[in-house]
């Protein structure tokens, strides 16, 4: 009679637990798989982390001394300058003549502004120019021939600068005014 019977009929209740265990087992080891795989990725996400802090922080170091670095270098050239300047205090009165002396004066505004336009700086001396309100102050106003000379800059009482396109003193000036 057990003839008919299907093989399914014919597990015991043995066969089904033990079925019941390998799936068990079966989904504590995937469980385990997807916490190694997450201590995995955690631990690599702390190391990225750590990574970038340093990666940070050198970073802020290196651009640190970068900058020291620059004015180090402007500084050199500013202390070359003033060495010349501390030998022309330095001549004696009675061994020198007025023409010499001015002639060392250029010599070291020349040197100055030389050092300055290495450094990045714009001298603005806009005399004769329009008046530019964005590089410019105004410190009086003066009677204009023609109205061609309106809003034209007269005189300079204080020259402008500027570094790397940064206005750093606006050139103080005189300005035309017709009518």
């Amino acid at each position: 009679m057990t003839e008919g019977i299907s093989q399914e009929e014919d597990l015991g209740p043995a066969e089904e637990i033990t079925d019941a265990d390998e799936i068990a087992e079966e989904e504590v080891q995937q469980l385990n798989q997807v916490l190694e795989d997450f201590e995995d990725l955690k631990d690599r996400h702390l190391r990225l982390a750590a990574e970038f802090n340093n990666f940070k922080r050198r970073n802020e170091q290196e651009r640190l001394e970068s900058w020291s670095r620059a004015q180090a270098d402007i500084l050199c050239s500013f202390l070359d300058i003033l060495d010349d300047l501390n030998r022309v205090a330095q001549l004696e009165v009675d061994a020198v003549t007025v023409e010499g002396v001015m002639e060392g004066i250029n010599l070291v505004e020349k040197k100055f502004l030389g050092a300055l336009q290495d450094s990045g700086a714009e001298i603005i001396d806009p005399l004769g120019n329009s008046f530019d309100p964005e590089r410019m102050e105004a410190i009086m106003r003066v009677p204009a021939e023609s109205a061609e000379e309106d809003d034209t800059v007269a005189q300079v009482f204080q020259k402008g600068c500027l570094l790397k396109g940064i206005l750093v003193r606006p050139a103080r000036v005189s300005v035309r005014k017709h009518g």
